[in-house]
């Protein structure tokens, strides 16, 4: 199932992590393991935010996943389900008018 994971990161661990060289090798370590279609980084709310699309194919991963975030950045993290064009006018097409 094709995922959204939103990572904000707490302004101070995520800091410190740039200080001890961490950030980027967890970022790089998680694309690694989620192989992501996309991801997209900014500020919202004044935090560091990251948007990764992915591949989810077990639930029991999202710990796996998530856990550097919240372990070394204080993350909040926030899963979605998406679809592209293609998967929206499949699921509109079985939608039958009442």
């Amino acid at each position: 199932m094709r995922m959204l994971m939103k990572v904000q990161m707490d302004t101070q661990a995520s800091n410190e992590a740039i200080r001890q060289g961490k950030l980027l090798g967890v970022v790089e370590a998680s694309f690694k393991e989620l192989n992501p279609e996309a991801a997209y980084f900014t500020v919202e709310d004044g935090c560091r935010t990251c948007y990764v699309f992915f591949d989810l194919t077990d639930t029991t991963d999202l710990p796996k996943i998530s856990g550097p975030f919240f372990m070394e950045m204080g993350a909040k993290v926030h899963y979605s389900p998406v679809m592209n064009p293609e998967e929206l006018r499949k699921g509109i097409s079985a939608i039958t008018p009442s």
